[in-house]
């Protein structure tokens, strides 16, 4: 391997953890680490200090098993911090230096890796309870010996837990505990990778294995200097991403999913909630997308592909949105103008079914009539994921022509109008045929009284 190369993922690797070292340090927290044989979710960018919560850690996990069968492999060390990968790794994070060359050489080498530098830690929260509730079986805890005798049936849920320990024998230093952890960590994964189970990796701590530093007082005042040139990055939540055969196969993200029963109703804002995808189905030609929300809304996506000769290529289109609440149903038809290349995903800045809508209403009852739907930022692709976990070039609803660039052109052509015609009038003047001669006589002109 090359030098350069062996710099880069080091770098990476400690810039992740680095990333939550301001006000991280005041919160209770654990790192962790993910990768997969199979797609995984995008995580949304983290700012500087960020602190994962429960609560976020859970979305994402519910995306990532939301749907058929998964097998988990827990690395639950007894205690873990991300001072353990600043101190321990090494300063080039090489196999001489740094005492995680598997674990490192797991993250690059995966289909898709997910690091959370630092997630929410307490007593009542745990790694292990989220998972045995997302996939509804019982932790078993195993080593690499017994998972070498285990049958894994890979069509149904397995939550297997290897428990590794911490800095506590008085017999190994801290840095030839880890070493041993490392290698744990790769013998099971080698087990795995010999029985053929697509599996999701993750390794965490039980507790943070460094005390937590109460905030300072100068953490509490007013942020002044240069406060107002710092900039926040929002939290941005991942898309809804529907896994079939370990691989994506539709995408979809939206600012605000704003769903409303009634011109004088309030908005509900689905994009807040957490969707079932119970019923989502894909192949080559047709996509369906059905979001089943907490709150009893429920989202149907319809799209379909084929090929246009004209063009020669194929394209997409988002053939109706039906929205289902208290077992009434109103369906939406989409215009020509919800359509992209096959291998493109759609963007719309406001994709509405009112004033200017691209939804068109297709319902007749009239408890439904007055249904409405308006998507904020909405981006979605149906086709042509293959193993991307993000989306592909976007072909966007707006027209090149906006009123603003129409009003450019118009301003711009008067102005070359008037321009060219003041250059007309110029080019039409004509110097006089006929002067006055001063040493000749002067013209006279008689004047009639």
């Amino acid at each position: 391997m090359a030098a350069g190369s062996r710099l880069v993922w080091p770098m990476v690797f400690l810039s992740f953890f680095m990333a939550a070292f301001g006000t991280a340090r005041s919160t209770a927290q654990v790192p962790l680490l993910m990768w997969s044989t199979h797609g995984l979710p995008p995580a949304a960018s983290l700012s500087a200090g960020h602190i994962t919560s429960n609560e976020q850690l859970a979305s994402y996990l519910g995306l990532a098993f939301g749907s058929g069968a998964h097998t988990v492999l827990l690395f639950l060390q007894e205690k873990l911090s991300k001072d353990d990968f600043t101190v321990f790794a090494g300063v080039f994070g090489n196999k001489q230096d740094g005492v995680f060359p598997n674990l490192e050489a797991l993250l690059r080498s995966s289909v898709s890796s997910v690091t959370f530098p630092a997630v929410a830690w307490s007593p009542s929260a745990s790694t292990a309870a989220l998972l045995e509730e997302l996939l509804g079986v019982s932790p078993a805890l195993v080593d690499a010996d017994t998972l070498s005798r285990m049958d894994v049936d890979a069509s149904v849920s397995n939550l297997l837990i290897i428990n590794l320990p911490y800095c506590i024998s008085p017999l190994k230093s801290c840095q030839e505990v880890l070493c041993d952890n490392d290698a744990m960590i790769a013998k099971v994964v080698r087990t795995m990778d010999d029985k053929k189970v697509p599996y999701t990796a993750m390794y965490t701590g039980a507790q943070p294995s460094q005390g937590i530093s109460s905030p300072s007082m100068a953490a509490k005042q007013p942020a002044i200097g240069r406060s107002l040139l710092q900039a926040v990055v929002p939290d941005i939540k991942p898309p809804i991403m529907l896994n079939v055969s370990g691989g994506p196969c539709i995408m979809l993200w939206a600012q605000n999913l704003n769903v409303s029963l009634s011109p004088t109703a309030e908005w509900t804002d689905l994009a807040a909630e957490t969707p079932s995808l119970e019923g989502s189905t894909c192949n080559a030609t047709n996509s369906l997308l059905v979001l089943s929300y907490p709150s009893g809304f429920n989202l149907r996506f319809a799209m379909s592909q084929r090929f246009y000769p004209v063009s020669a290529r194929n394209w997409f289109t988002l053939d109706w949105v039906q929205l289902q609440s208290n077992g009434s149903m109103a369906s939406f038809v989409g215009s020509h103008a919800i359509s992209a290349p096959a291998e493109y995903s759609f963007h719309c800045g406001a994709l509405r079914s009112f004033r200017d809508a691209l939804l068109v209403p297709n319902s007749t009852e009239e408890s439904v009539v007055d249904w409405r739907l308006n998507f904020i930022d909405f981006q979605i692709q149906g086709f042509g994921l293959a193993n991307r976990t993000e989306f592909s070039y976007a072909s966007d609803c707006a027209g090149f022509f906006t009123p603003g660039i129409w009003m450019g052109l118009l301003t711009s052509l008067l102005l070359l109008a008037i321009f060219v015609y003041g250059l007309h009038m110029i080019m039409q003047l004509n110097t006089m045929d006929r002067f006055d001669d001063p040493k000749g006589p002067s013209i006279s002109v008689p004047q009639s009284e």
